[in-house]
Parts: C-alpha cells; structure tokens; sequence
C-alpha cells in the first residue's frame, strides 16, 4: 500500500473572470433612478476629470471650448444612435439626447447611498412589498399599485375608485377582488374605506366579528355617545355584553398606518414615456432622470501636460478611462431601457388602448430574443424602472405574464385573460344548470383555449370562486 506523500503539479485551465467595470456595468443597469444619480455624484466626488451639463467651466476655460468639448460628447455614435420601433405597428422613438440638469433629492446633503437605504421603509414601500408577496396576477398588481397610492397617512383608501375602473378599464368586480387582498396585508386595518371597515378587519382578524360586533360597527355614532341601551337593543345582546364589546373596538386602532413614515411616498421617477400621436406611439426616454455626464478632455490635456511624475500621470490615466466608461455606460444604460420598453409597447399595445381585459402573454426571453440581449439582461432592465402613460405609471415587470396557447395555433393567451373568461362563464351560468370544471373546458375549448380540468380548478380557487357543488347549494338557499 502506497504512502499518501505530497507533491507539485501543474494544470493549464481558462475561467471567465468578471471585470470589475463590468460589474459595475451590470450594477448600473439593476439601478433605479434614484440609485443611479446617487452612483453618479459618487462618480463625480471622486473624478476631477467628469462634470455635469450646465456647471460652470474651470478657470482658464472658455465658455466657448466647454461648449465645443459639449458638442463632441453629444455628437458620439452612442450618442447618436437612434432606437426606433421598426415600420410595423406604427411605434416611433426620438433620437437619446440626454440634455439633463441635476436634480434636488429628498435626503440631506452629505447622506450616502447606504444610509438612505437603511431609513425606515414607507408605508407604500412596505405595502407594495406584500403586494409582490400575495400575488403573482399582474392584473391585480397593477390594480393593487394603483389602490396603495390612494391610501392616506391614517391607512384608509378614501379615493373615488371609480377613477382607477375607468383608468384601466375594468368591471368592479376586479377593483374588489384586489381590496380582499389589501385589507389582509400589515398592519391590520389598513386600506380600509372608513373607520367602521377598518375595526371589521382587525376584529376578523381576531375571530371576534360575530353578528352582534358587526351590528355594533354600523353603529359607531351610539358607541361614541356610549348609548349602551340602544345598543343592546339594536345587537339582540345585553348592556354587560354591550360594554365589554364597546371596551373592545376602543381597543382597536383606527389609526393602523400611524406609525409608519409618509415621506418620499411620491418620489417614482419614469425613465420613459408613452404617448399617442395619431395612430402610433411615441416612446421616449425621460431626459431628467439623469444627470448628464461630459468627459472634461480640455481640462485632462492642460494638467497632464504640466506633470512629469509618473504617478500622477497613471493617476490621470486611470480618472480618464474610469470618465470615459461612465459617459458610455450610461448611454447604454439609456439604450437599452428604450430598447426593452419599446418591444413592451409593441406587444402590450391593447393593454394601453383598451384595458387591463387585453394584457397578452409576454415572457422576458420573446423580449430578449427581438432586442438580442441575454435574458439576464432583460429582468435586470424590468425590476425598478417605470414607464409613464395615459393609464398612469407602471414598472416594466408588470407587463410580463405567462402564455395558455390556442388550440388553432394562433397566438396565445394570457392566463390573466384565461382567468376573466372562467369568471364570465360563471357570472352567467343558470341557477338550474350549474357548470362543473368539466363543463368549463369544454365551452373554453370552444373558444379556442384548451386546458386541463385542474387548471381550471386552480384558477377559479386563485379567484376565490367555489366549486360547482358549492355553487349549487349557494343557488339553491337563494332561490
């Protein structure tokens, strides 16, 4: 038996290692805005050879020669290049000049990145969190956005709601089913419609909204005045069991988002906009989201030339090519959002004119493929970046769904579109002829959309909608 020794040996392999501007690059395409101008005037502390439009020049400039170092910058082929839509569909995008100004932020002068990050989450951030968490229908989540930006400093959604039906264009039913799904998020009680809801949420909560407790809500006017004998008449209970329920709702909170901060609630910045010219969009990019970076040349030549060290000079070189890399990972940045967005335009074109009723499928990979980017590439462009329309402001993912073929081949449908068709097929059966899942398959494969019995089951449990039997008996009470 040999002995364990050790020994030397030489092996030849290749790994593929991550530069740390690339890094940085994929770093700068995963920012929000927001994130972004805070990496941009980091960039610009620590480079004396980048500047921002519109500073003023340093001595010994012109005017007249920054202006001309403007040009050259502007005039680069990234610059320059123009991502439009293609001749189908009508789509149009104007030329990426980013002639942007510095813009004024909501935390102090001398804050980091970090410690902005590290402050106390908002109520809407922290709304929209459990948002993404409790669904995964972009329907609802576009609604759910919607909803959480009506809520106020208390918790309550006091909005007209009527607005977002017609905004999106969808039956009531829908801005409903999405409320069942805010009113069971934290803290309990909010997003309630008023005061007596929102004591209903935190007393269902506790198991405690019996017929007598719900009774009691609908008259809080008497327990202010604490009329306890026309209360144990009004609830069929006694006065001892009036005030033990009156002790319990003063329990409460009616106040549920009071603890939360309210600041910087309305601070999403769109990085593109939409608009409807004639019979085409109009996608362009937000010129003021971002600072716009100029590499000083004039400024890097006039000091180089006065050193004969060799560390500054490598010094100067290496500020030089970091500026240079900004200027172009920024314009790429911005490309590449437009780029993305526009191809989301073009398939979501119905969404945008009719409705949320006409979202279609949409994965990131059909998005990747048109655009020749890596799929990575494309979830890292959806996650925090807006896009504003006349149906008000949405983030890129939202627009991103799963497909249900069609049995003729055609094109798909989205499974949001698959979910309304059940819903109406169940909204208008008989009383006397309930449809079973079975049945359902066959009337959607009637139409086109072929799916399995389970799935159908799966969806109508997603919507909350009882099975046939249940149905059945519900009818039948009714009757």
């Amino acid at each position: 038996m040999s002995a364990i020794v050790p020994r030397l040996e030489l092996r030849q392999g290749q790994t593929l290692t991550m530069t740390l501007q690339l890094q940085q690059s994929i770093k700068l395409l995963q920012m929000s805005s927001l994130e972004a101008t805070e990496f941009i005037e980091q960039e610009l502390e620590k480079n004396p050879l980048l500047t921002v439009e519109g500073e003023e020049p340093e001595k010994g400039e012109s005017s007249a020669e920054h202006k001309e170092e403007e040009e050259r910058v502007a005039e680069s082929p990234a610059t320059r290049e123009e991502a439009a839509a293609g001749d189908e569909g009508g789509f149009d995008s104007e030329q990426y000049e980013p002639r942007i100004k510095t813009r004024n932020h909501d935390w102090e002068e001398g804050d980091s990145f970090e410690s902005f990050t590290a402050k106390e989450k908002t109520l809407r951030e922290f709304l929209l969190e459990q948002l993404h968490l409790a669904t995964t229908d972009p329907v609802k989540r576009i609604i759910g956005q919607h909803l959480i930006d009506l809520v106020d400093e208390s918790g309550y959604i006091k909005g007209d709601t009527s607005s977002i039906t017609n905004l999106l264009d969808c039956p009531d039913g829908f801005i409903e089913d999405t409320f069942a799904i805010l009113q069971n998020f934290e803290p309990p009680g909010v997003c309630a419609r008023n005061l007596s809801e929102c004591l209903a949420i935190q007393l269902r909560e506790k198991d405690r909204l019996d017929p007598a407790m719900a009774t009691l809500l609908c008259n809080l006017e008497l327990v202010a005045k604490n009329d306890v004998k026309n209360l144990s008449r009004i609830c069929g209970v006694d006065e001892e069991d009036v005030r033990e329920m009156c002790a319990e709702i003063r329990r409460l909170n009616p106040r549920p988002a009071v603890g939360f901060q309210h600041e910087m609630v309305h601070a999403v910045i769109p990085d593109v906009f939409l608009r409807r010219i004639g019979d085409s969009w109009h996608v362009e990019l937000n010129a003021g989201a971002l600072p716009r970076v100029l590499v000083n040349r004039r400024y890097y030549a006039r000091i180089s030339g006065k050193t004969n060290d060799k560390k500054e000079k490598k010094y100067l070189s290496e500020q030089l090519a970091a500026a240079n890399w900004l200027v172009k990972a920024l314009d790429s940045r911005a490309q590449t959002i437009l780029k993305v967005a526009i191809e989301i335009v073009k398939r979501q074109d119905n969404f945008f004119l009719y409705g949320i009723k006409y979202l279609r499928p949409l994965t990131l990979k059909e998005v990747a493929d048109v655009v020749e980017l890596h799929e990575s590439t494309v979830s890292r462009v959806t996650n925090n970046k807006f896009i504003s329309t006349a149906r008000g402001n949405y983030e890129f993912k939202y627009f991103f769904n799963a497909s249900i073929q069609s049995s003729g081949g055609g094109e798909g449908y989205s499974n949001k579109a698959v979910q309304y068709m059940i819903k109406e097929v169940i909204d208008r059966e008989k009383p006397d002829a309930i449809l079973s899942d079975d049945a359902i398959v066959e009337i959607l494969a009637g139409r086109g959309v072929e799916l399995a019995r389970r799935t159908v089951a799966k969806y109508r449990e997603l919507m909350k909608i009882p099975s046939s039997s249940v149905r059945r008996k519900g009818k039948a009470v009714r009757r």
